[in-house]
C-alpha cells in the first residue's frame, strides 16, 4: 500500500534534512511561515522545536498579516507543490512590501519566483501527496529556522526525532502499527475527535483530524486542552455522544495543570463518550515527541481507511475542488 510506504519513509525523510547548509538568514523583525495543509503542518513543528528571538507566526491564509510590512517581518513560504495560491499571495504581498523572503518547495511558481529573485530556497524531494512529504519539509523549515537563528542543534533534533520514529515503526512491525491498528479498530463506525494538551499534543492532535480526513475519507475533529475545559466539554452529554470515539494524546512535555486536566477529562466523560485509545509522547526534543504522537495516527488512519474499503493516497475531492477554483480565473 503505497501511503504504508511513504510512511514507513518517514525517518529517511527526517534524516535527509541533517547537514543543510544555508547562508545566514536576516531576521530583523518577527518571522511569518506561509503555509496550508501538510506545508503549515510541517511550518508548525519546525516553529514548536525553536526558540526563537523574535516573534514567530505560521499564517495559514492569504496575503500577510496585517502588522508584517510595518514590523519589517521576515517571510518564509512553505509550499510542496510550489503553486499553493494563498501562499503565493502572501508571497507577492511581501515582495510589493520589500520583506525579506525565502522559500521551501519541491517545485512550481514558488522555485520559479526564488530562481528569478535570488532568495534563499531549499528544494525537497517531490512526488509525494504533500501530506506525505511532511519529514522533508519540517526539515527544510528547520534548517531554514536554524539559518535565522531561530533554532539550535538542528541534526541532532532531527536525528533523533528519526530514530525514534524508527523505531515505533519497526518496518510495519513496531508498536506504531500495533497501536494504530487498535485504535483504527476502536474507531470503526465512530467519528474520532483526539486531544492533545497545548503545543506537541494539541498539533499531533490536528495532523491526526487531517490524516483521518484525508487518508480515511471521514469527517474527524481534534481539540485543545485547556481550551476544550472552557467550552467543549460541556457538549459532551451521553445522548448526542454515541457516534464518537476520542483519542487522547499526552506529551512528556505538558504543563503539570494540563495532565491534570486531562485526567479529569477522562473521569468526566467517562461513561458519556467511548473512549478509544491513548498514546504518550517519546524522545527529549519538540520533534521527536511530535512525530512519535503523529505516526501512531498516520497508520490508524491507513488501517482505517482499509477497513472502510478506500484508498488512502488520491484526494479527489480536494482536486476537483481545486479545479472549480481555477475557473473563470483570468
Amino acid at each position: 500500500m503505497t501511503m504504508i510506504n511513504d510512511i514507513l519513509s518517514l525517518p529517511e525523510q527526517l534524516r535527509w534534512g541533517t547537514g543543510l547548509e544555508l547562508e545566514p538568514l536576516r531576521t530583523d523583525g518577527p518571522i511569518v511561515l506561509l503555509g496550508m495543509g501538510g506545508s503549515a503542518m510541517a511550518a508548525t513543528v519546525a516553529a514548536q522545536a525553536a526558540s526563537p528571538r523574535v516573534p514567530m507566526v505560521v499564517h495559514r491564509g492569504y496575503g500577510l498579516p496585517n502588522w508584517a510590512a510595518d514590523s519589517g517581518a521576515s517571510v518564509i513560504a512553505v509550499s510542496y507543490s510550489g503553486n499553493t495560491e494563498e501562499v503565493l499571495s502572501g508571497v507577492d504581498a511581501a515582495i510589493s512590501e520589500g520583506l525579506s523572503i525565502a522559500a521551501v518547495a519541491s517545485g512550481g511558481r514558488l522555485a520559479e519566483i526564488a530562481s528569478d529573485r535570488g532568495l534563499p530556497y531549499v528544494q525537497v524531494p517531490g512526488g509525494l501527496q504533500p501530506r506525505a512529504g511532511v519529514g522533508f519539509q519540517t526539515a527544510a523549515v528547520a534548517a531554514m529556522l536554524a539559518a535565522a537563528g531561530q533554532l539550535s542543534s538542528v541534526d541532532r533534533a532531527l536525528d533523533e526525532a528519526a530514530d525514534t520514529v524508527e523505531q515505533l515503526l519497526d518496518g510495519g512491525e513496531g508498536g506504531a502499527f500495533v497501536l494504530g491498528r487498535d485504535i483504527a479498530a476502536g474507531l470503526a463506525n465512530r467519528t474520532a475527535v483526539i486531544y492533545g494538551g497545548r503545543g506537541v499534543g494539541a498539533t499531533a492532535a490536528y495532523r491526526w483530524k487531517t490524516q483521518i480526513n484525508e487518508n480515511t475519507k471521514a469527517p474527524a475533529f481534534s481539540g485543545t486542552v485547556p481550551e476544550m475545559n472552557h467550552n467543549e466539554l460541556e457538549g459532551w452529554r451521553p445522548e448526542a455522544s454515541g457516534g464518537f470515539g476520542l483519542v487522547y494524546l499526552r506529551d512528556s512535555g505538558d504543563h503539570p495543570a494540563v495532565v491534570r486536566r486531562l485526567d479529569l477529562c477522562g473521569t468526566v466523560l467517562f461513561g458519556n463518550v467511548r473512549r478509544v485509545g491513548e498514546v504518550r509522547s517519546a524522545g527529549i526534543d519538540p520533534l521527536a515527541r511530535f512525530f512519535s504522537l503523529a505516526v501512531v495516527g498516520d497508520v490508524a488512519s491507513v488501517f482505517m481507511a482499509e477497513d472502510a474499503g478506500v484508498d488512502p493516497t488520491p484526494v479527489e475531492t480536494l482536486e476537483e475542488f481545486k479545479i472549480m477554483l481555477a475557473k473563470g480565473k483570468p
